[in-house]
């Protein structure tokens, strides 16, 4: 099972029609994930066989308007995604800034093979864009983090903390490079002169870098089942929590508010009993329905908002 990302930011009309034929053709090719689309571009995340997705990325490049997408690969165990859905949406990754436009400008793309060197710079101030749960699963050496709950905050951070004048030099980076295109272009409209991003993003100088050379530390987080991987790019050792869908580490597994499917650290003392309890014969459910290999039929799980 492989596990498909791209996004390209390009002006689109008749987002409708596009959405019913990109729908229907992951269907015809038993494909799972999600696409957004909106007037700005594209967004994707799918899983399926080999062939299946390569015939989908050889659909979409018939249009011209994605002829030169840049695809990125990984691998999964288990299928991440259980269902296929294309949505319409006013941005494809959320910032909530009107003015700025990818398309038109956005920091210096940076390849994997001389990003250690400009990360390394004392006088390069390294921004992880991603949010704090995602920075805490792992990060680039030297790299701060927003502190952001959501990507729209991350203006909020720029005024608060950046200065133009100060700041001379700045290299962000995020999962597969998105995110970089708004906040980058967000920088430079903002007055900052020298900014770099990691082009295809963490995924990319993973898959470009050995192990013996990355500046990685730790896992990445990923928006599906998988919820990280390692620096191979396969599934890591974090798991999800059910109760409120943060990445757990084998040691916040260890902690005494950690319960499969109920609870963690992170959300254990904002549940009632009454909660926990709901939640436990979920769990106690879905277990039963696996052993039968059955679909669970009762409530889902709490999902993670979607945003590279």
């Amino acid at each position: 099972m492989l596990v498909v990302t791209f996004y390209k930011f390009i002006e689109l009309e008749n987002l409708e029609e596009l959405r019913d034929r990109a729908l229907s053709f992951c269907q015809q090719q038993n494909l799972k994930g999600t696409i957004l689309l909106a007037s700005e571009g594209i967004n994707a995340t799918l899983s399926g066989e080999q062939e299946n997705l390569d015939n989908f990325i050889h659909f979409l490049k018939q249009d011209q308007r994605f002829a030169d997408i840049q695809p990125k690969f990984s691998e999964s165990d288990n299928p991440p995604f259980h269902r296929m859905k294309v949505k319409i949406k006013p941005e494809i990754v959320t910032m909530g800034v009107e003015e700025i436009n990818p398309k038109i400008t956005t920091g210096q793309h940076i390849d994997p093979e001389t990003w250690n060197k400009l990360i390394t710079d004392p006088e390069v101030l390294v921004i992880d864009t991603r949010n704090e749960y995602e920075y805490k699963v792992g990060t680039f050496q030297n790299a701060i983090s927003p502190k952001t709950d959501h990507f729209r905050e991350f203006p909020e951070f720029v005024e608060e903390n950046l200065d133009p004048k100060q700041h001379k030099k700045i290299a962000m980076f995020c999962t597969g490079g998105i995110r970089c295109e708004k906040a980058s272009a967000y920088l430079k409209e903002q007055g900052f002169e020298e900014v770099y991003q990691l082009n295809g993003g963490i995924l990319n100088y993973l898959d470009s870098i050995s192990p013996e050379e990355s500046l990685w530390q730790g896992e990445c987080f990923v928006f599906d089942h998988r919820v990280a991987v390692n620096e191979n790019l396969e599934k890591g050792n974090h798991e999800i929590c059910y109760g409120c869908r943060h990445p757990l580490s084998p040691e916040d597994r260890k902690s005494e508010k950690y319960q499969p499917g109920v609870s963690c650290p992170y959300c254990y003392d904002q549940l009632t009993k009454e909660q926990r309890d709901r939640f436990a014969e979920r769990w106690r459910q879905e277990q039963i329905a696996r052993q039968r290999q059955q679909k669970h039929v009762g409530a889902e799980m709490p999902q993670q908002s979607y945003n590279f």
